[in-house]
């Protein structure tokens, strides 16, 4: 008999912070490897590189990688590839995300954004080789226990959740539905995309690194990831009308300011709450293939949906 997920009201224990803190620690050991990067070509766009990536950030889509695959037997090792592949993604996504034709932010992650560090040009070349060094670490690092169908696998999930399905078509939604109204269905829609798909993409590439390459456990963690994924950006929005920007290490109301539609400006702060919690129940039962193996991912969804930060 399968277990039952543990409840959604649990609190995090200490072994689970100290768990999370040291996937952080080792993710950031494998990303400093990842952008130890030939001599050659611009001195400065390795050093931007490096500025994006290194010593800041929640690491919230490796730990989920980690995570997962822990759940399911994967060792370490095999998963670090697809927790750096992913992470870099999201900093190329950040860095794109803050520039002057997109968002306009200044700050990220407590200090100044990458094109006000450096310039926009230089910004745009390090999105541009964030995203190429991710698929590289997927393709080239070794994993031994994965073979070539699931390696390629692996490489069309990011790639989905990277691209017009994903992150990108998301993206595009958002910068069209400046200054319009949208029903909530189009604005979950967007959420979904724009940062669900990646969040998604991170729990299945830890289930595709330990072998699970379908059957009830993989469906469950694919609508978990999906479920887990629109909660965490509706409370980012949440966040962005009430956060402390101290705590969130950037600028709020910025969705108010450049006239995006939300969740909050779409069924108000309560409602969006509301559904934050049922979301993140909902990706919570889906975890019942996994019996207790779930813990560790659910203590991870408490966290991602009653965050300050």
């Amino acid at each position: 008999m399968t277990a039952t997920p543990v409840s959604a009201e649990v609190s995090e224990p200490t072994a689970f912070t100290t768990r999370v803190a040291e996937c952080r620690a080792r993710i950031e050991r494998v990303l400093e490897r990842a952008l130890s990067l030939p001599e050659a070509g611009s001195a400065r766009l390795r050093e931007a590189m490096r500025y994006s990536v290194l010593g800041a950030g929640k690491r919230l889509r490796p730990t989920l990688v980690y995570l997962t695959g822990e759940a399911l037997g994967a060792p370490l090792t095999q998963l670090d590839a697809p927790a750096a592949a992913v992470e870099l993604i999201h900093v190329y996504s950040l860095v794109h995300d803050d520039l002057p034709a997109m968002d306009d932010d200044d700050l990220r992650r407590g200090r100044p954004t990458c094109h006000r560090a450096y310039d926009e040009a230089t910004a745009i070349l390090v999105g541009d080789a964030l995203q190429a060094l991710a698929f590289a670490v997927l393709a080239n690092e070794p994993l031994a226990a994965t073979s070539a169908p699931l390696r390629l696998e692996m490489i069309r999930v990011l790639a989905r959740a990277t691209g017009t399905s994903g992150m990108a078509g998301g993206q595009a939604v958002d910068l069209d539905a400046v200054g319009r109204t949208l029903a909530v269905g189009a604005v979950e829609d967007m959420h979904r995309r724009k940062t669900g798909a990646l969040i998604q993409a991170s729990v299945l590439l830890g289930a595709l690194a330990a072998g699970v390459a379908g059957g009830a456990e993989l469906a469950g963690l694919e609508r978990f990831g999906a479920e887990i994924g629109l909660a965490f950006q509706i409370q980012d929005d949440i966040l962005d009308v009430e956060g402390d920007p101290a705590l969130l290490g950037k600028s709020t109301g910025a969705d108010a300011a450049h006239s995006k539609p939300t969740y909050p400006s779409t069924v108000g702060l309560e409602s969006a709450r509301v559904r934050a919690r049922e979301l993140r129940d909902s990706a919570i039962a889906a975890l019942a293939p996994l019996g207790g193996r779930s813990t560790a991912l659910v203590l991870l969804a408490n966290v991602m949906v009653n965050r300050a930060s």
